[in-house]
């Protein structure tokens, strides 16, 4: 006779077997900030939002994040400076850069690769997308 095994509930959602990890968002949108961390938090991640670069280097060192969506297009400080920047920083300087963009292009893809970004995600993004994002470049726990 078979027994009965219990599935659990992680086999069927990615995010519920997804460790916890603090996420920057940097985006000059609200919605694209809004719509991101409710994606985020509905994964179990902790989000710290900002509207521009200059926004986020001064949260960031309290925060840490563990990875970090930053818009190309922004006023002050574009995501292109901000990447180049947070790689100057020792403390930084290997946390994972996800160029959040409208612009699909191979130039903007490789500008963002030589200002540091790992990859990048086209806007508008699924939930799916922002997650498997998270699970593919947030650091592997264990």
């Amino acid at each position: 006779m078979i027994e009965d095994e219990t599935v659990p509930a992680s086999a069927f959602d990615p995010a519920a077997a997804a460790v916890p990890l603090r996420v920057l968002v940097i985006d000059d949108s609200h919605t694209i900030r809004r719509s991101a961390e409710i994606f985020l938090h509905q994964g179990g991640h902790e989000v710290l939002l900002a509207e521009d670069g200059f926004d986020a280097l001064a949260l960031i060192d309290e925060f840490e994040p563990a990875l970090i969506f930053c818009d190309i297009l922004m006023p002050r400080l574009d995501g292109y400076q901000t990447c180049a920047l947070l790689r100057r920083n020792p403390r930084f300087a290997q946390v994972p850069v996800i160029m959040l963009t409208s612009k699909d292009g191979l130039f903007d893809r490789a500008r963002a690769r030589l200002a540091g970004a790992q990859d990048h995600l086209t806007k508008p993004f699924t939930k799916d997308q922002l997650l498997q994002a998270v699970a593919r470049y947030g650091p592997a726990i264990g």
